[in-house]
């Protein structure tokens, strides 16, 4: 076998193989708190954000804290490193990303769905005709 063939292949073989080693770490599921506790893996979970419980942002750590609830109702503690995220106070839902640590969720990502301003009842358009 020619050494230019046989480079070429392992070359190949290599970028193959850590093509499928970055695309496993980066495919995160959906799931609850309960299922986040039992892995260790990095994780994706829906909520709301418990607004009777405190929530604070630390400048020491740069550090956002406040308290959500999945889908299951499960309440718990989550820390984001950074700020907190724009539109946080009116989302009507969060997905926080990140993995359990000790008594939290150590999130390294927070998504807010805020509410759209095309949605509506209709009666807005049906009052201007």
């Amino acid at each position: 076998m020619k050494p230019k063939i046989l480079i070429g292949s392992v070359i190949i073989v290599v970028f193959v193989i850590f093509g499928a080693y970055s695309f496993l770490q980066s495919n995160v599921e959906y799931t609850d708190f309960e299922h986040a506790k039992a892995t260790t893996k990095k994780v994706q979970v829906k909520g709301y954000w418990l607004q009777e419980k405190e929530s604070y942002y630390s400048p020491p750590t740069n550090q956002f804290r406040f308290y959500m609830v999945d889908d299951k109702n499960a309440v718990m503690k989550v820390v984001l490193d950074g700020g907190r995220p724009n539109n946080f106070e009116i989302a009507t839902s969060i997905v926080v990303k990140g993995r359990y640590e000790d008594d939290h969720f150590h999130a390294t990502e927070v998504l807010t769905k805020c509410p759209s301003k095309y949605e509506g009842t209709g009666n807005e358009v049906k009052q201007s005709s």
